[in-house]
């Protein structure tokens, strides 16, 4: 059974409700870009995600590993959102007026810890051109997609290395490595939201290492979709952003 077909018979079968609609943000809605702060969901995608939104019986979720502030700036997506940031670590819903906002509190003991994360890895990116490092309110993380392969190999070795030494978990994805003080995964993060809204069946779509356990955490009769190359759980595949959206728009359209 193709994708497109797999949405229509879920979309027919009105048993199958709620239905959990969750997507990574880089790679999946947005093509990747050097600059992530260059990255934005694709015009079309902001048309299908606000459709699904107003379907009855669907909620809508994003599941990303950028810090909450940067996914709802860069997100575009409709009230009633719920936006999961940091691999899980963050959560929010969105409104009309902004977040509605999970807080985050860190212990003195894992606030220490994360200063002492930033230090360090700033010291792992000084002197390697295309290395650099973002500080997230419950995590540090190493970056190396501008890096040459000889430089962002022994980088990213080194933040796994201090993630093992200082860090609760570890997440080595494309280009990038992020220690959290906080345990935390998107399939966590996916199987607390779906038990919350009562979802009897979640679609998830991502493109990297990390969404890997958004998949594993899946149950028979969910649909998850890999976007581009590399090994995966995932039942489905498709190449591109682009062929997401547009299997998302199927959806819209038959829901």
């Amino acid at each position: 059974m193709s994708l497109d077909d797999a949405l229509r018979t879920l979309a027919a079968d009105g048993d199958r409700r709620p239905v959990l609609v969750a997507l990574d943000f880089d790679g999946t809605l947005a093509p990747l870009q050097d600059d992530p702060a260059a990255s934005r969901i694709l015009p079309e995608g902001v048309e299908a995600l606000a459709r699904l939104a107003a379907s009855d019986g669907v909620s809508l979720a994003l599941v990303s590993g950028r810090a909450m502030n940067d996914l709802h700036t860069l997100a575009e997506v409709p009230a009633g959102t719920f936006l999961i940031g940091s691999h899980g670590a963050e959560r929010a819903r969105v409104t009309t007026f902004g977040l509605d906002r999970d807080v985050v509190q860190l212990s003195d003991e894992q606030a220490d810890r994360l200063a002492s994360l930033g230090a360090q890895a700033l010291r792992i990116a000084r002197g390697r051109d295309g290395v650099w490092v973002e500080t997230k309110p419950t995590a540090v993380v190493v970056h190396t997609r501008l890096a040459q392969d000889d430089v962002a190999g022994p980088a990213e070795e080194e933040a796994v290395a201090l993630g093992e030494q200082l860090g609760s978990g570890v997440l080595h994805g494309k280009d990038v490595v992020e220690i959290s003080v906080l345990p935390a995964s998107k399939g966590d993060a996916l199987v607390a939201l779906r038990d919350e809204l009562g979802s009897s069946v979640v679609l998830y779509a991502g493109d990297d290492v990390t969404d890997e356990h958004a998949f594993e955490a899946l149950r028979p009769g969910d649909v998850a979709v890999k976007v581009g190359e590399g090994a995966t759980v995932a039942g489905f595949r498709v190449d591109t952003p682009q062929d997401l959206i547009a299997a998302l728009g199927t959806f819209a359209d038959a829901i």
